[in-house]
């Protein structure tokens, strides 16, 4: 019984295992930033997980707009408009970030993953200018992620795999995001890039 337990998990597990259809960005250095729009750029670089996709949204407007799967190793760059905003990755569970953005200065994210019931589900952390905070610029080991990761973008397969998914995405959107409104105020600030983290 316990043996088809594990061999059932390694299944699981090995399902997320399967290609993101990303693709490598040609140009590695990240585009200067638009003087009307923030940019947003998500990191991940952990062993735990490492094998489990990380499919990344903007759900300021509700609707799941995709900005693609941030796979280990890799990064992801959005430009978005100044001000209030949420992100969103999905696993088998969803998780959020808020956004507080200025115009003309860019972001920085880490996602990070965690153990779930069947395989690692996901959180979203700010990349602070200081403080205490988990992730900070100055640390060398945010700089070594920062820039350490390759710069992917979306291609026709990622974007197909996101039409395939929409209703799975839609309806965890629905299911975890009164979840995160129940937070504590304190845990919120937490997860929230502020106004000062841009550079």
């Amino acid at each position: 019984m316990i043996f088809r337990g594990l061999i059932l998990t390694l299944m699981l597990l090995l399902g997320g295992c399967a290609s993101s259809s990303m693709v490598k960005a040609p140009n590695q250095q990240l585009a200067a930033v638009p003087a009307d729009k923030a940019q947003v750029v998500f990191l991940r670089s952990s062993l735990f997980g490492a094998a489990i996709s990380a499919p990344m949204f903007d759900v300021t407007q509700s609707e799941p707009a995709f900005i693609g799967i941030l796979d280990n190793s890799s990064k992801l760059m959005v430009e978005v408009p100044a001000g209030k905003n949420t992100f969103m990755v999905v696993s088998e569970a969803a998780d959020f970030l808020e956004a507080d953005l200025v115009a003309g200065k860019r972001y920085y994210a880490v996602v990070t993953p965690r153990m779930g019931a069947w395989k690692a589900r996901f959180s979203i952390w700010p990349v602070r200018a200081d403080g205490n905070a988990e992730f900070k610029k100055a640390d060398p080991k945010v700089q070594k992620i920062i820039s350490n990761t390759v710069l992917m973008q979306n291609s026709p397969k990622s974007e197909a795999w996101f039409e395939k998914n929409k209703t799975d995405i839609k309806s965890k959107q629905a299911e975890y995001w009164p979840v995160w409104q129940q937070k504590a105020p304190g845990e919120l600030l937490e997860r929230t890039l502020l106004p000062t983290d841009g550079e």
